[in-house]
Parts: structure tokens; C-alpha cells; sequence
């Protein structure tokens, strides 16, 4: 197709393709869904008005990937069945080719259509399970999300026939080395035609997008705060992340409020009680460099065997590189993102990043209370299933929600973190101590190559007096000497040993458990 100026079929205004291959834009004026045919003009319908992106990216920019220079020319934002959002930016190549970057939390992936034939037909959406591998293009890739995805804005032009309001049900996967792909299935009928995207996790960077080097008016204003007054109680509230919250919890009434376009409507009045949190809301932190504010806390539990394990967790955002979570269990903290490869998970056992973590607990967790902003619709009650793997001091933790068409895996890793850091990192003073061990608390070092050391030296002075001062040595004396110098180890390593039971003593997997009897 070539470029086209013509006039929107609902309001007359001018609209232009300027773009060969697309095959819809959206009118500036009416906000209408203008498709185009060989010989006609459509009416696709009004389209919802998409909000200033987080990463500052807009139309018109420029930038580089495979050596071959691109264009941004449209978007549309979807929001999944669970109330999360993302955007799917579309990148006009040259030889009428098109890619979509995708932007969510703070990360970005760019995929380009591959072609299917009837042996590489997609695997029935119905039949995918959660962490099913499936090979597409000699790309081993794990399935992580699964869901129904509603197109509920756009702007621009775009390389398919966007209709808005329009059901998508997709399949998200990963694999190494930053790989990604989505499976298409339209609105999932047997006629319903289905694509399939691979590529991999990029930064802007990588792509020769330098957001500072902007025209300042590109992208407009990008909100990085907000104050409002909860329609409950009526009082303040600071959103720290407008752009990504979907719930906000009210710190002073505790009621649940819906966020959207910077309005808030009462979800769910609660009568909680006040939980203060150790780390204010709003407090900063940096981490690797980057800064992180606090935006959300909520309680969280899980039951087994009649008892109930509390925990409490910690949202941070930063606006370049998304959410991370700082969780404290028993006073033992540790700081979680989300995982670059799909680890490889074999009975009581997963491999990621070449060490070997062992199984833990599995189990249902709870939501007890919440304040603060949130990137999904929490709710008090919400529950997800749960599996733990350690490698002190490393956790691999799933979380498995949804059912039916819907279906989402989060795989996360934690890093052990000292309350003594995080009182230097957040500028808080006395934060709880720790009592007992923690579940990912590092090992003490033991010093086994000085007790070695010390005896090999005790060695050398029993020869040398024998040897070259020709003295009589007294072996007996040397004996005891050792077996008294052994008993310091042989505390230490009983210590260790005792250390790792306690370690594991609310597992259902420990392998002390005998110790235990």
C-alpha cells in the first residue's frame, strides 16, 4: 500500500498514512479508529486517549537495532484481565517491516512477527500450561503468563486492524539469554488468526534512543508525583508512580481506591487495624546506583500445618528500571526482583544462574493488609500459591495466580540484605535485630584455614625443636596440645551444624529432620 491522505469518515478531519503498510490510524481530532482498504476508508470506532507513557517515549522518535534504523509511529495500551496495563510501541523498518516494543515496569522487549506454516502452527491455547517449554524458531522458550487482553487505547498508526475494545488472548514466554515471544490468538474463536512475535529484552540504550537528547516537548509532561484526597476519609494522599498504580490503599481510613487517569473511586471500605511500617512510605534508597522510593506495604501470611508464618513486604519503584520488593520475615530481610531466564525446576531442586537451590516450603500466601500504591488490583484476601527454593544467601520464590484463561507465574530472586544496610540506605534508625536464623542468613565463616594453618604451625615447632635444635621433644605434650587446639573446630562445625537445622526448622523438606527426632 502506499502513503495516504485522505478525511476521517467521522468527523471529515484530514488523517494520513504515512506509513505504506499500516493499516489503521487514529484520527488527532475525533480520537476514531481510521482503517483503510484497497479502496475504501473504515470506521473502526472511538478510541480511548492513552496517558503519557513512564519512559517519556512519543511518535517520531528514531533509533537503531540490527543496524537497521526505525521509526515509532503508533501505540495502543492493554490492559489484562487482572487490571495491569503495558504498552506496545510499533517501529516502522525500512522494506515495509514492523516491530512492536513493548513497556512495562520499567522493562522493555522487541519482537518482530515470525511466519507460521502449518508445521509450526501455535499449540491450542487452551491445552498451554504455565512453564510448558515450547520451541519456536529453534528458540526453547518457558511459558510465564497466559491471559485475555483488552485494546483499550491508541494513537498513531499501527500495522493491524485495530479494533477498539477488542478481546486478544495472548501467551507470554521467556527463556535464556533474554530471549521473548507472544502468542496471538485473536479473540480466541476457531476461525481467529493467530501470530507469533520473538525477540528478546532490550534497553533504550540498545536500541540508540537517548531520552535526554529529546526535543523537550516529546513525550510532554511525565508525571512523577500526584496529590489527592481519598474520597473517603478526604484525606492526602501523594501518588509517588501515577502512571503505573492501579490500587491505592489510604494510609489514614485504610479503604481499598481504585486508581485510573489520576482519579481515585472507593473500591472497599476495611476496617484494619494500623500497622506502621518500618521503612515510611516515600523514603528513598539507592540500589546499584539507582534510586527507589517506598510506595506500598502490605502484610502478608501463609499457613501450614495449623500455623501461621507472617511476613511483611515493601514495594519500591524506580521509574527507569520498574518494582523491587523488600521483604522482612522475622526481622530478616532481603531485597527481590524478578528473574532475567526461566530457572530450570527438577523435583525439590531448581538451577539458575549456575547454583543449585534446594526446596523449602510450598504453600498458599494471604494478603492481610495493605497500604500505600500497587501496580496490580490487590485486594485483602488475595491469595497465590507458592513455592520457596534457597541457596543462602539467594531464594528463588514462585507465585502462581489466576485460573482459567487467565494464568500468571512470577519467578523472583531475593538477596540477603542486614538491617545495618538498610539504616544506612534509607537514613531510618533502629530497625528491629533479628532473633534466631534467618531462612536465606548467610553462613558464618568458620576460619577452618587458620585452625589449619595453627596446626600445621604447631607441627613445624615440634620438628624444628626436634630436628634442628636437637632437642628432646615431648610428644605426649604435642598431643594433647593438639587434641585441645582440635576441640575449637570441632565446637565451631557443631555450631555450623546447628546453625543449618535452625535454619530449616519450619520446613517441611529439611534434610536435618532426623536431628529433629
Amino acid at each position: 500500500m502506499k502513503r495516504l491522505n485522505t478525511n476521517c469518515p467521522a468527523c471529515g478531519g484530514p488523517v494520513e498514512f504515512t506509513t505504506g503498510s499500516s493499516l489503521v490510524t487514529v484520527c488527532e481530532f475525533c480520537h476514531t479508529a481510521v482503517g483503510r482498504a484497497d479502496r475504501d476508508i473504515k470506521d473502526y470506532g472511538k478510541v480511548a486517549e492513552v496517558g503519557d507513557p513512564a519512559s517519556g517515549l512519543a511518535r517520531g522518535i528514531t533509533g537503531k537495532w540490527n543496524k537497521k534504523s526505525f521509526t515509532i509511529t503508533g501505540r495502543v495500551r492493554y490492559r489484562h484481565s487482572g487490571g495491569g496495563s503495558w504498552d506496545e510501541w510499533y517501529l516502522a523498518f525500512p522494506g515495509d517491516r514492523w516491530g512492536w516494543l513493548a513497556e512495562a515496569q520499567g522493562k522493555f522487549s522487541l519482537t518482530m512477527q515470525r511466519k507460521l506454516t502449518d508445521k509450526s502452527r501455535l499449540p491450542d491455547y487452551d491445552g498451554i500450561q504455565l512453564e510448558q517449554k515450547i520451541t519456536l524458531k529453534g528458540v526453547e522458550l518457558t511459558v510465564r503468563e497466559k491471559g485475555v487482553a483488552v485494546a483499550e487505547g491508541a494513537e498513531g498508526e499501527l500495522p493491524w486492524e485495530f479494533h477498539p475494545g477488542a478481546d486478544h488472548l495472548y501467551v507470554d514466554l521467556y527463556g535464556a539469554n533474554k530471549a521473548v515471544a507472544t502468542f496471538e490468538y485473536g479473540d480466541g474463536s476457531d476461525d481467529a488468526e493467530q501470530s507469533a512475535y520473538l525477540g528478546s529484552e532490550v534497553t533504550l540504550d540498545e536500541l540508540g534512543i537517548r531520552l535526554d537528547s529529546l526535543d523537550p516537548d516529546a513525550g510532554k509532561v511525565r508525571v512523577d508525583s500526584l496529590q489527592l484526597n481519598c474520597p473517603k476519609c478526604g484525606g492526602t494522599l501523594a501518588l509517588r508512580a501515577p502512571d503505573e498504580t492501579l490500587r491505592v490503599a489510604c494510609p489514614n481510613c485504610t479503604s481499598i481506591l481504585d486508581a485510573k487517569d489520576g482519579k481515585l473511586s472507593l473500591l472497599q471500605t476495611l476496617h484494619q487495624k494500623k500497622v506502621k511500617p518500618l521503612i515510611p512510605l516515600g523514603s528513598v534508597g539507592d540500589f546499584g546506583g539507582k534510586k527507589y522510593t517506598v510506595i506500598g506495604f502490605m502484610e502478608r501470611y501463609a499457613k501450614y500445618a495449623g500455623r501461621t508464618y507472617p511476613w511483611t513486604e515493601y514495594l519500591l519503584y524506580n521509574r527507569e528500571t520498574g518494582f523491587r520488593w523488600l521483604v522482612c520475615n522475622d526481622n530478616h530481610w532481603s531485597l527481590v526482583a524478578p528473574v532475567d531466564e526461566p530457572p530450570v525446576s527438577i523435583a525439590d531442586s531448581a538451577t539458575y544462574d549456575g547454583e543449585t537451590f534446594k526446596i523449602y516450603d510450598r504453600g498458599t500466601a494471604y494478603v492481610r493488609y495493605v497500604v500505600g500504591e500497587f501496580y496490580w488490583k490487590v485486594t485483602v484476601g488475595e491469595q497465590v500459591y507458592t513455592s520457596d527454593y534457597i541457596a543462602p544467601p539467594r531464594m528463588l520464590s514462585w507465585e502462581r495466580s489466576g485460573y482459567g484463561k487467565s494464568q500468571e507465574v512470577t519467578i523472583s530472586e531475593g538477596h540477603y540484605i542486614t538491617a545495618d544496610e538498610l539504616e544506612q540506605t534509607f537514613g531510618v534508625k533502629d530497625l528491629p535485630r533479628p532473633w534466631g536464623v534467618g531462612v536465606i542468613q548467610p553462613r558464618p565463616t568458620p576460619g577452618a584455614r587458620f585452625w589449619l594453618a595453627w596446626l600445621g604451625f604447631m607441627f613445624y615447632l615440634f620438628f624444628a625443636y626436634a630436628v634442628i635444635g636437637r632437642g628432646k621433644a615431648d610428644g605426649w605434650l604435642l598431643f594433647y596440645a593438639l587434641v585441645g587446639v582440635t576441640l575449637v573446630p570441632a565446637v565451631v562445625m557443631a555450631y555450623l551444624h546447628n546453625f543449618e537445622v535452625r535454619r530449616w526448622k519450619d520446613s517441611d523438606f529439611s534434610p536435618y529432620a532426623s536431628s529433629d527426632d
